[in-house]
């Protein structure tokens, strides 16, 4: 199983270029790439789920990830403003997403509101220094991000010891991620096409259950 090169031979799938992903180390496009909204509609679905459950079941988590308060940006705003701003390749943001996905698992922690900003801001970062060919230190990616340099330096070694330093990423598991991105973005786009035409949820409904009947 090859590790992770991102190079055009080794990922030279549909799925990898309908994402805008780049090589690594190719100067970013000022033009947001169309990852960014699939994987902003995924985290955004985790957390309100994840918020419901909690609610409900009155469980409450605190760890050095979560804020007082959640964060003014929502998480697309955010996503978007690191990718303006930190001059990353796209790709760090589909491995960003899988060393979230390592952390959450390994330490059973929910994804929310309150931890989602600077679980974001500490991958996409780990992901730049691990993928890309140059990035900026820590201090920089502090300021992009909204915190201080001596909470992200807290923040990255806490992250990288609760996913024991796992930063490589397999072709087939960034394959998988893809293409599980690429489905979130062929949801997204009906879903915004649906309130576009003013059409609501249970008219559609109510129209497939017709079809089956007639």
């Amino acid at each position: 199983m090859g590790s992770l090169g991102l190079d055009n031979e080794n990922v030279g799938t549909d799925v990898y270029f309908s994402l805008g992903l780049k090589q690594s180390g190719k100067v970013a496009t000022k033009i947001p790439p169309r990852v960014l909204s699939p994987l902003s509609s995924l985290l955004e679905r985790s957390v309100q789920s994840n918020e419901m459950h909690m609610e409900a079941t009155e469980i409450k988590e605190v760890t050095i990830f979560h804020g007082l308060r959640a964060p003014p940006l929502s998480i697309r705003q955010y996503i978007d403003r690191v990718f303006k701003y930190s001059g990353c390749s796209p790709s760090c943001f589909v491995v960003a997403k899988i060393y979230v996905d390592r952390y959450l698992q390994s330490t059973q922690v929910h994804l929310t509101s309150f931890n989602v900003h600077r679980l974001l801001i500490t991958s996409v970062m780990l992901a730049a220094k691990f993928i890309d060919d140059a990035f900026f230190n820590n201090a920089y990616y502090a300021k992009v991000g909204g915190v201080s340099t001596a909470e992200l330096n807290r923040l990255e070694m806490k992250f990288l010891f609760s996913i024991d330093f796992r930063l490589q990423v397999s072709i087939d598991t960034f394959k998988k991620y893809c293409s599980h991105l690429e489905k979130e973005a062929a949801v997204h786009q009906i879903e915004r096409s649906i309130q576009a035409c003013g059409i609501k949820e249970d008219e559609i409904v109510i129209a497939s259950s017709q079809r089956m009947i007639t």
